[in-house]
C-alpha cells in the first residue's frame, strides 16, 4: 500500500524537512524493484492476499512508466531527431565525442559544457555534416539546418556572482517551417546532510520557464542537462509547458551507472515520441537522441 501510493502520488510527500520531495522523485522509476522484491516475499509466504495486493503497485507503477516500455513508433513524414549532451568540460577526446554524436545522424546536437580547450574540435569535426551553429557562453547547437535570431538566455540564479551564460535561443529553419530551439544547463544539485540542495536549479527553472512562456513562435524545442528528472517537482516550471518522451528511459547520468535522466529533450507544439541513450563518450554523462514529430500543416 505503501509502495503504491508513493507511486500514485508522489508529491505528497513533502519537501520538508530535507527536501525528501526531490530527494525521492529522480528515483520513482527504480520503485519498480521494491514490486520485485514484494512478489518475492509473497511467493517465500505463499500468500494469496499479498500477491492480490501486490495488484496496487503493480498498476500505479504501469500506469506512471509503463508507457514508457513500448515499442518505439514508426517516423512520421514531419520528423526531427536531436542528440543533447554534456559533454564534460574535463572532456579529453572532444574529436572522438563529435564523431560519436554525429553518427547517430540527428538534425540537430545540442551541447553543454563547451570550453575553450575543447571548442575548436567539436567546431571542426561537426563543419561539414553541420555547417550552421552557435555558441553562447558553454552550451551551443550544431545544426543541419540555418540558425538566425539566436540570443543568451538570462537563466542565472541571483546568488551566483561570478561570469555564467548557459543558455540560448534560436531559431532553426527546417524544411517544415521554422523551430524555436532552446539549449539550457541548469545548475547542478547536491546531496549533502541537511538534504538536497536545488535553490539555485529551481530558480533557474523558473526563469527558462518564463522565457519559454514568452516565445511566441512554435513549435518549441528544449535540449539541455536540466540537472533533474521529468518527475522532479522542480522542473515543473518546464514540464508544466512542454510535452515530455512518451517512449524510453534512456537513464543518462553518471554515465558509468546510469541511474537517472536529466539530459532532456522537450518540445511544445511538437511530439518527443522516443528518447533512448547513445554509447558513452569522454564525458561523464551518456548522450541521448530523441525523435520528435512536429505539429506541421500537411
Amino acid at each position: 500500500m505503501l509502495t503504491a501510493g508513493l507511486l500514485a502520488f508522489p508529491h505528497a510527500v513533502p519537501n520538508t524537512p530535507l527536501r525528501l520531495g526531490s530527494s525521492l522523485e529522480p528515483f520513482l522509476p527504480w520503485s519498480g524493484l521494491a514490486v520485485l522484491v514484494l512478489l518475492v516475499l509473497a511467493l517465500l509466504r505463499r500468500s494469496a492476499l499479498a500477491l492480490i495486493a501486490l495488484l496496487l503497485p503493480t498498476a500505479a507503477w504501469a500506469y506512471a512508466f509503463g508507457g514508457l516500455l513500448l515499442p518505439e513508433p514508426k517516423p512520421g513524414r514531419h520528423t526531427l531527431v536531436v542528440v543533447q549532451h554534456n559533454a564534460s568540460d574535463e572532456n579529453t577526446d572532444p574529436a572522438g565525442t563529435a564523431r560519436a554524436l554525429a553518427a547517430a545522424g540527428p538534425d540537430l546536437i545540442a551541447l553543454e559544457e563547451l570550453v575553450p580547450a575543447t571548442l575548436p574540435a567539436f567546431e571542426e569535426t561537426l563543419a561539414s555534416d553541420y555547417p550552421h551553429h552557435v555558441v553562447r557562453g558553454t552550451v551551443g547547437l550544431w545544426s543541419r539546418h540555418p540558425l538566425t535570431d539566436t540570443r543568451p538566455l538570462d537563466i542565472k540564479p541571483t546568488g551566483i556572482t561570478e561570469s555564467w551564460n548557459r543558455g540560448l535561443r534560436t531559431v532553426v529553419h527546417t524544411p517544415d517551417g521554422e523551430i524555436a530551439a532552446y539549449v539550457a544547463h541548469l545548475p547542478s544539485v547536491r546531496f549533502r546532510a541537511t538534504g538536497l540542495a536545488s535553490s539555485w536549479r529551481d530558480e533557474s527553472a523558473v526563469l527558462l520557464g518564463k522565457a519559454l512562456a514568452a516565445e511566441k513562435l512554435d513549435p518549441v524545442i528544449l535540449m539541455g542537462d536540466l540537472n533533474g528528472t521529468v518527475d522532479d517537482r522542480g522542473l515543473a516550471p518546464l514540464t508544466s509547458r512542454l510535452n515530455t518522451a512518451e517512449r524510453g528511459f534512456a537513464f543518462s547520468f553518471p554515465a558509468a551507472f546510469p541511474v537517472a535522466r536529466i539530459d532532456q529533450v522537450m518540445a511544445r507544439s511538437a511530439t518527443v515520441d522516443h528518447i533512448s541513450t547513445l554509447p558513452s563518450t569522454a564525458s561523464d554523462h551518456l548522450p541521448v537522441t530523441a525523435r520528435i514529430t512536429l505539429a506541421m500543416a500537411s
